[in-house]
């Protein structure tokens, strides 16, 4: 059995923040995710939580620089203070919302030297990170995100190897992974003994599942053959009211 979990951030976009989550226990959800919820008090999101019966299960990491400086900078050379801060601050959001996985950011980089930064804060990040929670690292494809240092899932299995720790794994997303591969359910497949969270997203345009050129049906039975037991968010954008495009689970 598939648990599902809805990505507030980009599902029912069309409403107010707090009211997403009625429309998503509506839905037949049974948990959330929000990649950035970090500018509404916590006992506000709490709340909705607990009036709608959801489980938070990811945000991301680090977050919001209100300095103005850049969003994700895990490998960026020269950001190692305020990465550990922030992920501090990261680790108190995630265990006041009672989610278990923090999504890192790498940020825009290149090169041996942003690769080592990346390793190196990972390596302290796992050693302070509450028990209760898991770190996880997504290729996400240049397309949409230019620069973006973690953008191959190669490179990615690379760092997870260097770092070396249970409580950092793989977050798969299938939109990503066939503009990055070509192929999401093979991209899957390779990877399927690294990866602790899943996210839905049709390509090449992070539509609905069944909308773009992602072959669903095998993916879905990938996952299955898999054993992988965790959440699997829907993380796209709709063309429509969000509810009118939920036709494609199963």
């Amino acid at each position: 059995m598939f648990h599902f979990a809805a990505n507030l951030t980009h599902l029912w976009a069309e409403l107010p923040y707090l009211d997403r989550f009625e429309a998503a226990a509506d839905a037949g959800f049974k948990a959330v995710e929000v990649l950035q919820p970090y500018d509404v008090a916590v006992p506000e999101t709490v709340a909705a939580l607990e009036r709608n019966g959801l489980q938070f299960v990811l945000l991301n990491a680090p977050g919001p620089n209100y300095t103005g400086g850049a969003r994700g900078f895990a490998a960026i050379p020269g950001g190692e203070a305020r990465f550990d801060y922030d992920m501090r601050r990261a680790a108190r959001y995630a265990t006041a919302l009672g989610a278990k996985i923090i999504h890192v950011l790498s940020g825009v980089a290149e090169g041996p030297e942003a690769h080592a930064v990346l390793i190196d804060n990972l390596k302290r990040a796992v050693d302070a990170l509450p028990d209760s929670l898991t770190l996880t690292l997504e290729p996400l494809n240049t397309q949409a995100n230019p620069g973006y240092f973690l953008s191959r899932y190669d490179l990615a299995a690379d760092v997870i190897e260097a770092v070396g720790a249970p409580n950092l794994g793989l977050q798969y997303d299938s939109y990503h992974a066939q503009v990055i591969t070509g192929d999401a359910v093979a991209c899957y497949e390779t990877y399927a003994d690294l990866i602790r969270h899943i996210q839905l997203g049709d390509a090449p345009d992070r539509t609905a599942p069944g909308t773009g050129n992602v072959d669903f049906a095998a993916l879905f039975d990938a996952i299955e053959s898999s054993g992988y037991k965790g959440w699997i968010s829907a993380e796209y954008t709709s063309e429509d009211r969000t509810e009118l495009g939920l036709g494609w689970m199963p």
